[in-house]
């Protein structure tokens, strides 16, 4: 039996799918300019939070970073993008001008989507440089859906519900070494153990971001996949970014999408999920 059936015909979509729509795409609040690093564009940044770094001398050689024409150049003598960029990191940390530092690299690529290097997670969206992340929604054999509620103390929406799991794709994973991590680290569960697991397809995001002090923008793809959990599996979390989980029946789901108490990223994947 497919997850369609075992979910049931949720009807036409509502008002809030029209809002996560809305949300998911939205201009930068202030002038941002391209990005440069060794001759590759990988995002844009606002001016003050780069002038700061250049005029306070933060960066030294190897690594120089400078304004031509109408961008921003991040250069490595040994045309290092890695350390050039984790460098800049380190900058954007001491001024106060990145997100939550999570000692954690994430790919940066080209606008043809080749890798050049790595950064760390916390600079991505000052950056403007695209990410990915992995979503997990997950059913019961009677159609009810396992969410998550986010831990009150995440930096990023906290106290929101989610689905099941999602998380970010690392520099060091493939897509399905993220689902399987991300999966067992939110809800302690395996892979292996969970039926029809399924890639449902991707959602885009690009919208300005909280981060650095409202300097940041958001450019990610969500993959999403979907699951039957096994009657008698209960998620259980392992790293302390769940509050808690709940098994809802669709009423409920709906009741609380319509509300507005999933986060932008988990209602624009359920839209997608029921097919809206």
């Amino acid at each position: 039996m497919s997850l369609v059936t075992r979910l049931g015909r949720y009807g036409p979509a509502a008002s809030w799918v029209e809002a996560a729509r809305a949300r998911a795409h939205r201009p930068a609040l202030a002038v941002r300019l391209p990005f440069v690093v060794n001759g590759q564009a990988v995002g844009s940044v606002e001016s003050v939070v780069m002038e700061r770094i250049a005029s306070q001398g933060l960066l030294v050689p190897p690594y120089s970073l400078g304004l031509d024409g109408a961008i921003w150049h991040l250069r490595s003598e040994a045309q290092d993008s890695t350390a050039a960029m984790n460098a800049l990191a380190a900058a954007l940390r001491e001024i106060g001008a990145c997100g939550p530092w999570r000692n954690e690299q994430l790919a940066v690529s080209n606008e043809s989507g080749e890798r050049i290097g790595t950064t760390e997670r916390g600079t991505v969206r000052v950056l403007g440089i695209a990410s990915t992340a992995v979503h997990l929604i997950g059913v019961n054999s009677q159609g009810d859906m396992w969410v998550q509620q986010r831990s009150l103390v995440k930096p990023n929406n906290p106290g929101m519900w989610d689905t099941l799991m999602g998380g970010m794709v690392s520099a060091a994973d493939t897509m399905q070494l993220a689902l399987e991590r991300e999966t067992w680290e939110e809800a302690g569960l395996r892979i292996a153990d969970l039926i029809d697991v399924t890639h449902g397809g991707h959602v885009d995001f690009s919208h300005p971001s909280e981060e650095g002090g409202d300097i940041g923008f958001m450019r990610e793809r969500i993959d999403w996949f979907s699951a039957c959990i096994p009657d008698g599996l209960e998620p259980c979390n392992q790293d302390g970014e769940v509050e808690r989980f709940e098994l809802i029946g669709k009423d409920e789901l709906l009741a609380r999408l319509a509300r507005g108490e999933f986060t932008p990223e988990a209602s624009l994947v359920l839209a997608a999920y029921f097919g809206w």
